[in-house]
């Protein structure tokens, strides 16, 4: 595997950890000057025995910790003794006890959800939606901009293009020959389809009222030369147009009507047999794909894409308006919803264990994996500089301590030993 380049580097000496260095080695050279000190001037004055058994201790234990604390990142005083420079020796064993320790506390399945039983996300995205306006303001906003890049960065003709092959893909392959039957049948059997009836001959009384000069010339071209010098062509053009006023306003008042019946008889056959006649399936289904050929509804389906796509562009970048009014308020009776029906609630956070748990269990090794590798891949003083710059400071109190207790200690020891 190729060498990854060192990350940048850390300085194990930051303010903090530099100045508690300087204090452990400042005390450690204090309790040395300390102990020489008392032992030079112990003949005159017996009790600085007292003091040179705290200094002489603490000074041992002082230095016992600086080389503990030393020994763990590098040699000290840059001699090879057995078991010192630990971690860069190790680093390979660290990375994969780092990464052992993640999949099994982090990166399986049970572990995921079984963590994931004490969050609660849906009430979480309710209390968002249901937010005061600004509180959310910053996030809405740059999900906005980001969406509105997306949209204008993509090749317009491209995404116009998939989209409409999606659509049309979609359309081919769902039949949708029962879909009309269905939803005729749907509009009969709740007599929704009388207004449109109604409509139709309403219609059509005015059509014939528009058109009843070209009835007119059409009857009088239908009649022989003998009849129209008898006048007969004008009777038999308006007993036509009467005929078909008086038809007209029958059914218009009369449900019953045999005609307004046999239309409707015709439209509940229509439905049955777009739900259950193959020929009647496979016209339908003919008629689709020629609609989907047809070259007016390609252009049609650009103009819709385009509307579609500045109208998201335009909400996008202006989250505010999009966001006001209406469409605001049901924003908001969602977030309420999710606060308050634990139904809903627990459906979707089951749904979101489900996923992340999928989640771990298909990516987990990889994320494992990753680890690892990306730990092998640092050289020693790159991780040993990340490591102390995590700890050096509690390692640098682990000092401090050893004296100061490895004084109390000799303090202690010189007391039993007088006493």
């Amino acid at each position: 595997m190729t060498r990854a380049a060192p990350l940048a580097r850390f300085n194990p000496a930051q303010p903090g950890a530099r100045g508690m260095k300087i204090a452990a080695t400042g005390l450690l050279v204090a309790m040395a000057a300390t102990y020489f000190t008392a032992r030079a001037f112990e003949p005159a004055y017996p009790w600085l025995a007292w003091v040179k058994a705290f200094a002489e201790a603490g000074m041992v234990g002082g230095l016992a910790d600086w080389f503990a604390v030393t020994a763990l990142f590098r040699h000290p005083l840059g001699l090879p003794i057995p078991h010192t420079a630990i971690i860069p020796r190790n680093k390979d064993r660290i990375g994969e006890a780092l990464a052992n320790f993640l999949k099994s506390n982090f990166l399986i399945a049970p572990v995921v959800a079984r963590r994931m039983r004490k969050l609660d996300l849906a009430a979480a995205a309710g209390r968002f939606l249901q937010a005061p306006q600004g509180e959310e303001n910053r996030i809405r906003q740059g999900a906005s901009r980001l969406i509105a890049d997306i949209f204008e960065g993509l090749d317009d003709e491209r995404l116009g293009g998939l989209v409409k092959t999606s659509i049309a893909t979609r359309v081919r392959k769902m039949e949708v020959a029962p879909v009309l039957g269905g939803a005729l049948a749907s509009a009969i059997n709740e007599e929704r389809h009388v207004p449109m009836l109604e409509a139709a001959i309403r219609w059509t009384a005015r059509a014939l009222d528009a058109n009843e000069g070209l009835i007119r010339d059409m009857v009088k071209k239908r009649t022989n030369w003998v009849l129209k010098l008898a006048g007969v062509d004008t009777r038999i053009g308006d007993s036509v147009i009467e005929g078909m006023r008086k038809l007209t306003v029958e059914m218009h008042t009369d449900p019953a009507h045999p005609v307004r019946v046999k239309i409707e008889q015709a439209l509940a056959d229509l439905a049955n047999d777009l739900q259950r006649n193959p020929e009647t399936q496979a016209r339908v289904e003919e008629w689709k794909n020629q609609l989907l050929d047809n070259r007016s509804v390609g252009l049609w389906m650009d103009a819709l894409w385009e509307r579609a796509r500045e109208a998201v562009i335009k909400a996008a970048r202006n989250p505010d308006a999009a966001l006001a009014g209406k469409l605001g308020e049901v924003l908001k009776s969602m977030g309420q919803s999710l606060e308050k029906d634990e139904r809903i609630r627990a459906a979707i956070n089951q749904f979101a264990r489900r996923a992340v748990a999928g989640l771990a269990a298909s990516y987990g090794s990889s994320i494992v994996t990753l680890v690892s590798d990306t730990i092998r891949s640092w050289d020693a003083q790159t991780i040993t500089d990340r490591l102390e710059s995590a700890v050096g400071r509690d390692l640098q109190y682990i000092r401090i301590n050893g004296t100061l207790v490895g004084g109390s200690v000799g303090l202690l020891l010189h007391a039993f030993d007088t006493l």
